[in-house]
C-alpha cells in the first residue's frame, strides 16, 4: 500500500481554501474512487486523469485507487483539481517521488492527451495559496502563468503538459519559474504607473477616440460626470433620446485614474473567476465598464448559478462603472436588487449549495427617457403620454433606489445656437481627468489613516463627526430635512457630494455654496 499527498485550492466565490489531495493505491477491485464532496465536473476527473496518464505513456495502476480531498466539508467544484489528482496518483504509484509533490500546489485541467488546459480563478487561487506560508510553489498551466505571477512572493512553475511535468519531477529540475513583478506589468511595456504611495498616475484613456469633448451642449451633465468621477458617486440622467446620455456614460471611464495595485488585484480576481480576463492582458488596470442589456435577469446582474455561483454584473463592475441604459425597461425586482450592493459594497448570493459573497463597490449610472414614447414635451415635441403614463413609467425606479443615487441630472435637447455656443467650453477627457486626479488626491490625504479612499466610501458616523461641515454650510440641508424633502440617507449623500465639489474647487472644507450645489444635484434641480 502506498499513499501520496499534494495540495490544491478550492474556490468559493473569490475566496480560496487549501485542499490536501491524497491518493491511496492498494489492494482491492481495480478502479478509482473520489471522495471529499466533489461536484459532477470533478467526478468526471477520473476519466480525464486516466486518459491523460495512459496517453502520456505512464502506467495506470491495476489496483484500487482512492483519492481523498481534505477537508471533506469544503465543496470542491470544477476541473482545476485534475492536475493535483494525477500527480497524487503518480506519487502513490511510485512514478514520481512522493516527497517532491507534497509541498507545491497544483492547478489545472488535463486534456485527454495529457496537455494542461487553462482554468478560471487562478489568481484568487494563488492568492489563497500564498497565505499558507513562505516559499510557496504553484504549478499552473502555461496559459495561466502570467496571471499567477501577479501574486508577489510565490514561485510560479508554468507547465505545458503532464509528461513534461513528470520529467521535471523525476529529474529534480523544475523549469524556470516566473517571479511576480514588483509592480503589475503595464500594457505595451509602458513604465510603472504605481507610485510609492500606491496611487496611480495619469494615463491615457483606454480608447483614445472616445473623449469627453465629443459631448456638446450638455455643460451641466459634463460637470456632473466630473463630480461623479472625482468622488465615485452614483448618477441618474433623465432626458429624451439623442441628448447624449449614453455618450456621457461611455466617456466616464476616460475620467477615472488607473486602479491602484490592491484594487487591480481585486478586480482581476473577480474577472478571473468569471472567465472574463482578456487573453493578452492578465491584469485589469482600468476601471471596468459594464453595460448589461435591459433583458438581463436578476442572476445576471447580482450573480448566481445552480452548481457554481458566478459573479454578476455588479461584481464585474467592482471598482468601475455599471451603466444601465433605458433603466425603466429593466424589471423592477432587478433594479431593486441593486439596493444591497449600493449600500454595503458587496453582494451575497444564497443558493441551496450555500452562500457566496462577491465584492461589488461600483459607480451606478442610470439613464432613462421621461416617458415610454421618448418624445420631448417641450420645444414642439409630440409626446402624447398622459401624466399618469409618465408617472407609471418612471415609478419602475423605486424611491428606495433613487434615494441611493447621489446626483440626478435632467438632460434636455439643445438648439443649434446652444450647440455652437457650447463648443468653446468643452474640455478633453485628459483635462478633466487631471482635475479629477487632483480632487482624489485631496480626498485621499484627508482620509489618511482610514480604510476609505474616496468620499463615497465615508460612512455616516464619520460624516457627522470628523467630516461634518459647518452649521452654516449645513443650513440648506437642515431646512430640507425639516420639510421632509430630504431623507437621512439623502443627507449623507449630499454631504459626500459637497466634499467632492469642495475637493474639485481646492477648498479645505465645503461651505454653503458646495452644500447648496450638492443638494440641488440630489434633488435633480440642475443648479
Amino acid at each position: 500500500m502506498a499513499v501520496a499527498r499534494t495540495r490544491s485550492v478550492a474556490l468559493v466565490g473569490v475566496t480560496g481554501s487549501s485542499v490536501e489531495v491524497e491518493a491511496d493505491v492498494g489492494n482491492g477491485l481495480a478502479g478509482i474512487h473520489l471522495i471529499g464532496l466533489p461536484d459532477a465536473a470533478l467526478s468526471e476527473a477520473r476519466e480525464r486523469v486516466r486518459s491523460a496518464m495512459v496517453n502520456s505513456h505512464f502506467p495506470w495502476p491495476d489496483a484500487r485507487i482512492t483519492v481523498s480531498l481534505f477537508p471533506a466539508s469544503v465543496p470542491k467544484r470544477g476541473s482545476g483539481f485534475d492536475l493535483s489528482i494525477a500527480v497524487a496518483i503518480l506519487g502513490a504509484a511510485g512514478v514520481v517521488p512522493a516527497s517532491r509533490i507534497a509541498g507545491p500546489f497544483f492547478l489545472g485541467e488535463l486534456g485527454l492527451d495529457g496537455r494542461l488546459r487553462p482554468v478560471r480563478g487562478v489568481l484568487p487561487s494563488v492568492l489563497s495559496a500564498a497565505k499558507e506560508g513562505d516559499d510557496i510553489t504553484v504549478v499552473v498551466p502555461a496559459a495561466n502563468a502570467a496571471e499567477a505571477a501577479l501574486v508577489p512572493g510565490v514561485r510560479v512553475i508554468p507547465v505545458p503538459d503532464l509528461r513534461r511535468l513528470v520529467e521535471w519531477l523525476r529529474a529534480d529540475d523544475f523549469p524556470s519559474s516566473i517571479e511576480a513583478p514588483a509592480h503589475p506589468p503595464t500594457p505595451g511595456g509602458t513604465p510603472d504607473r504605481f507610485g510609492a504611495s500606491g496611487h496611480s498616475r495619469p494615463s491615457p484613456p483606454v480608447q483614445p477616440h472616445v473623449d469627453l469633448s465629443d459631448v456638446v451642449g450638455q455643460p451641466m451633465a459634463r460637470r456632473a460626470l466630473e463630480v461623479c468621477a472625482a468622488g465615485n458617486h452614483n448618477l441618474w440622467m433623465l432626458g429624451p433620446p439623442g441628448t447624449g446620455k449614453t455618450l456621457l456614460a461611455e466617456r466616464l471611464p476616460t475620467l477615472l485614474p488607473d486602479l491602484e495595485l490592491d484594487h487591480a488585484l481585486e478586480v482581476t480576481a473577480i474577472h478571473s473567476v468569471a472567465g472574463a480576463l482578456p487573453p493578452n492582458s492578465p491584469m485589469v488596470f482600468r476601471p471596468p465598464y459594464i453595460s448589461p442589456h435591459h433583458t438581463a435577469t436578476a442572476a445576471a446582474i447580482v450573480g448566481g448559478g445552480s452548481s457554481v455561483v458566478r459573479p454578476g454584473a455588479v461584481s464585474l463592475a467592482h471598482r468601475g462603472i455599471l451603466f444601465m441604459d433605458e433603466a425603466p425597461e429593466f424589471p423592477s425586482h432587478v433594479l431593486d436588487s441593486l439596493r444591497q450592493p449600493l449600500e454595503s459594497g458587496q453582494v451575497t448570493v444564497s443558493r441551496s449549495i450555500g452562500s457566496v459573497t462577491f465584492p461589488a463597490r461600483f459607480i451606478l449610472v442610470l439613464a432613462a427617457n421621461p416617458c415610454p414614447c421618448a418624445q420631448p414635451q417641450d420645444k414642439g415635441g409630440e409626446c402624447q403620454c398622459s401624466p399618469t403614463t409618465r408617472r407609471r413609467y418612471l415609478s419602475r425606479l423605486s424611491g428606495p433606489l433613487l434615494d441611493r443615487i447621489d446626483m440626478k441630472v435632467t438632460v434636455a435637447r439643445s438648439s443649434r445656437r446652444e450647440l455652437m455656443a457650447d463648443r468653446q467650453f468643452v474640455e478633453t477627457s485628459e483635462t478633466v481627468a487631471g482635475r479629477v486626479l487632483a480632487a482624489r488626491a485631496r480626498a485621499a490625504e484627508r482620509l489618511t489613516g482610514t480604510p476609505w479612499r474616496t468620499n463615497a466610501e465615508v460612512p455616516s458616523a464619520a460624516l457627522h463627526s470628523r467630516f461634518r461641515p459647518s452649521d452654516a454650510a449645513m443650513k440648506p440641508m437642515t431646512s430640507c430635512l425639516d420639510s421632509g424633502s430630504l431623507s437621512a440617507r439623502g443627507l449623507d449623500r449630499v454631504v459626500r457630494v459637497a466634499w467632492t465639489i469642495a475637493d474639485l474647487a481646492g477648498k479645505p472644507r465645503p461651505d454653503e455654496d458646495e452644500t447648496s450645489a450638492a443638494l440641488a444635484l440630489w434633488l435633480g434641480l440642475n443648479p
